[in-house]
């Protein structure tokens, strides 16, 4: 093939990526403005919900979703359903930039997610496809780092857009959505290998999407406040889920076992690259998923604002002040998937959650009123060790498996990232709201719910019935010593991630 059209293939799964990752953030940064502008009490604990459903709905369909997506595009082409994931997350754009309620923002979102997951179960797949072995890990480092760049631009985007009208942050994304839709469709050809005479594995699906769903939204709704408890542990739906999602998924397994072409192929875990790049990669997304979120959530409603920034000025800085994660990726991501392409992956990505791992123990000792240098260092590094890790990871795993399965593994690959990053984001909020209710008792706050009260400082405001300074010289120190344990969490399963990175080992029998 020429190397235009490898290019092409590049450019536009890249565009892709990072359109799909900005409309993650972007939203993110944007809350304040959007709840401001939907008219959402935070101090109404039974608003919460809206809360976690606009960031992590987006995330939850695309997890749900990703490997039946892979497995179709195995049997009728992963460029097809890439272009028609491009067309979804477009109108899916333009549906949310026109909703008029907070409930109707969730639906669209969850819409423009199964977009999204069009793009993530496909774009490395075809990748793959396109590029030869020695520049595989370079291509697909690029591709990486369009996805995470997209993250913190996203954060910088919606803080600029947000104040002038929140349903901007979607309409900004939507002629790149439509550009690269015909980008795609003028240019991409199917280069991957089709096997149309599969059969669809109809109880796997099944039982997969419906087990995730229940596990998840029983997940999520853990962190929804029940009766006189600060978490949900105790709703008799919150437990049916959980319940219901770990018999199907259990089924499912047994199912993946029996069928002929089964649609989770489960035979991939066999191959020690693809198994333990896989376990890596969950492993790193559980652990530092929830972390931007908590610097969002710390820098808007308690470092920007002891440092007289108002609540119009807070998400812009809080965009710009993470710019060194941005930077350490940035530097790092190109160079660790060229040098891996050369020399293998697994030192890289030893080295890389190494490094994660330091600097998760370096932000455990900041105060909440840490000098910026200290904190801007930090997050560098942080960004440095994650570029290192991710192009070497995500070449290992597709690199490793047959030609004819990139598309499952494609679809597996973004799956368990996915999830991972919602279980990051769910066992985060969990953690914070039992620490910060036993820390609230015998203080001002003491009848403040705990999710009301990160729902408020997220918005930068107080709770109810609670003076703006007194609310954040209470809850500034308790929420970075909340936030402390957390990060040593993090620094664990970044140690595990390290160890099951260090028994990968590299596979080009499979690399054609």
């Amino acid at each position: 093939m020429s190397i235009a059209y490898k290019w092409t293939v590049l450019s536009n799964t890249s565009m892709g990526a990072f359109i799909a990752s900005v409309d993650m953030t972007i939203v993110l940064i944007s809350l304040p403005d959007i709840f401001r502008g939907l008219h959402v009490n935070p101090g109404d604990p039974s608003n919460f919900p809206y809360l976690l459903w606009t960031i992590i709905g987006y995330g939850l369909i695309t997890a749900v979703i990703l490997v039946t997506i892979g497995r179709f595009s195995d049997m009728y082409g992963r460029v097809k359903l890439y272009k028609f994931g491009f067309l979804i997350f477009t109108i899916g754009s333009i549906a949310c930039a026109l909703s008029q309620n907070v409930l109707e923002l969730i639906v669209f979102r969850l819409f423009q997610g199964l977009g999204g997951a069009f793009l993530f179960a496909n774009s490395a797949a075809i990748i793959t496809d396109a590029f030869e072995m020695k520049e595989r890990g370079k291509a697909l480092g690029i591709n990486q780092i369009s996805f995470l760049t997209g993250q913190f631009i996203g954060l910088i985007l919606g803080g600029v857009i947000a104040p002038f009208g929140w349903s901007y942050i979607f309409w900004v994304t939507v002629p790149f959505g439509i550009i690269g839709t015909i980008w795609a469709h003028i240019n991409l050809k199917e280069q991957g290998i089709i096997n149309k005479d599969q059969k669809i594995d109809l109880l796997g699906n099944l039982t997969f999407g419906g087990g995730l769903t229940f596990l998840l939204l029983g997940v999520t709704y853990i962190l929804v406040p029940y009766g006189d408890s600060e978490l949900g542990w105790e709703n008799p739906l919150v437990q049916l889920a959980l319940i219901l999602g770990a018999i199907l998924i259990i089924l499912f397994i047994y199912i993946e076992r029996k069928v002929s072409n089964p649609m989770f192929r489960l035979e991939l875990f066999k191959i020690k690259a693809f198994s333990f790049g896989t376990g890596s990669l969950f492993l790193s997304f559980i652990a530092r998923g929830g972390l931007l979120f908590m610097l969002v959530i710390w820098l808007q409603g308690i470092w920007l604002p002891l440092h007289g920034f108002t609540i119009e000025q807070t998400p812009f800085w809080a965009g710009i002040y993470m710019l060194p994660m941005t930077a350490g990726f940035l530097a790092m991501g190109p160079l660790s998937g060229y040098l891996s392409d050369k020399y293998g992956t697994r030192m890289f990505m030893v080295l890389g959650m190494s490094i994660v791992t330091v600097t998760f123990i370096w932000l455990a000792y900041m105060p909440y009123n840490v000098d910026y240098l200290y904190l801007g260092i930090a997050i560098f590094f942080q960004g440095v060790g994650a570029g290192m890790f991710a192009s070497p990871n995500i070449s290992l795993i597709m690199s490793s498996v047959p030609a004819e399965t990139r598309g499952a593994a494609s679809g597996m690959r973004a799956t368990m990232q996915n999830v991972a990053n919602s279980v990051s984001m769910t066992l985060y909020f969990a953690i914070l709201i039992v620490a910060l209710e036993s820390h609230f008792l015998g203080t001002a706050l003491s009848k403040v719910p705990a999710s009301a009260a990160l729902f408020s400082i997220f918005l930068g405001l107080a709770p109810p019935g609670v003076n703006a300074n007194t609310f954040t010289q209470i809850f500034a120190p308790i929420f970075m010593e909340s936030l402390a344990f957390l990060l040593f969490i993090s620094a664990g399963l970044s140690v595990v991630a390290a160890v099951f990175s260090a028994m990968s080992k590299n596979n080009k029998n499979n690399s054609s």
